[in-house]
């Protein structure tokens, strides 16, 4: 019977990040390692496993070894020719299905780049996602970096009277939102209705650990019951706060890296690069418990049910 080393974790800052040393993740993983990367995840938010060259069936094995995998719908975005992958991997690389760069000014791109932007995973669904997993196959000469903020510091960061103020709200999430940040704005019928904004609160709970964490993203566009240029002021303050340097980690990326985060509390963003260079990184997704917040149909329901 093969012996199971535990995983060894080593942190990178002193808010957020480690990075994980003995454990092979082409290789099936015993209940003790799964839990023991579940327990880094709540401390340290980020874990970076370097030299893991997995296929795309070993890294689908891997996140179902921790949770549902989330169905993608980037796919939707992409030409039926430019779809390089399966729904259970979101395709954040910036290659067409020739695995050739995208041009400057293609719609994909335009529309992706928007991930440069801070933001949460899947925080405009109803059901926000829980981790994500990217994995590196390709990297450009410079550039490329994902940074990490950690949330759950962010808001331990806070004055008693901010913490007071933000506890009770609920925003309302869309990459409509996000993307008219860049000025992408041109969305087809079929799209707005997919993009409807979502409701999420704006503090959220880790269910295991307690901890408090600001639950924001760039597809936050407003808070309920705010008027609109308070509720944008409010969530630009919290974002410069959340984003200094000292709890954000900058991950530079080596091929065969796979770096996996929990988006409950915290948000990353993608640093730009050589458009003409290939990178190549792959996502997939774990899917969240349940919705934050209740969604606007749910209170109609319950008020007509009453």
């Amino acid at each position: 019977m093969a012996i199971q080393i535990r995983p060894q974790f080593h942190p990178i800052t002193p808010f957020i990040g480690a990075e994980v040393d003995g454990i092979d993740l082409r290789e099936p993983l015993a209940p003790e390692q799964i839990a023991a990367i579940d327990d880094a995840m709540d401390r340290y938010a980020v874990l970076v496993f370097h030299d893991q060259p997995l296929t795309n069936d070993q890294h689908l094995a891997f996140t179902r070894s921790l949770g549902p995998i989330e169905t993608s719908t980037g796919n939707k975005l992409r030409k039926p020719e430019d779809i390089r992958l399966p729904t259970t991997f979101a395709d954040v690389s910036n290659l067409d299905g020739n695995n050739k760069p995208y041009a400057r000014n293609d719609r994909k791109r335009l529309f992706a780049i928007g991930n440069r932007l801070w933001h949460s995973d899947s925080s405009f669904k109803a059901i926000p996602a829980k981790y994500s997993l990217l994995r590196a196959l390709s990297v450009p000469s410079k550039g490329g970096n994902t940074e990490f903020a950690h949330m759950g510091a962010a808001y331990e960061a806070l004055d008693d009277a901010t913490k007071a103020l933000i506890e009770p709200l609920i925003c309302e999430h869309s990459q409509m939102f996000s993307r008219d940040l860049i000025g992408f704005r041109e969305f087809s019928p079929e799209e707005r209705e997919r993009f409807k904004p979502v409701r999420q609160r704006l503090v959220r709970t880790l269910p295991r650990t307690g901890r408090k964490s600001i639950y924001l993203s760039s597809h936050a566009g407003t808070i309920v019951g705010w008027e609109m240029p308070e509720a944008r002021l409010l969530l630009r303050d919290l974002s410069e706060h959340a984003t200094q340097r000292e709890f954000v980690y900058s991950h530079k990326w080596r091929v065969d890296d796979l770096v996996m985060w929990d988006n409950r509390q915290t948000m990353h963003r993608g640093r730009p690069f050589p458009v003409e260079e290939a990178r190549d990184v792959r996502r997939t997704t774990i899917s969240g418990d349940a919705p934050t917040a209740a969604q606007v149909d749910d209170a109609r329901t319950q008020a007509v049910a009453a």
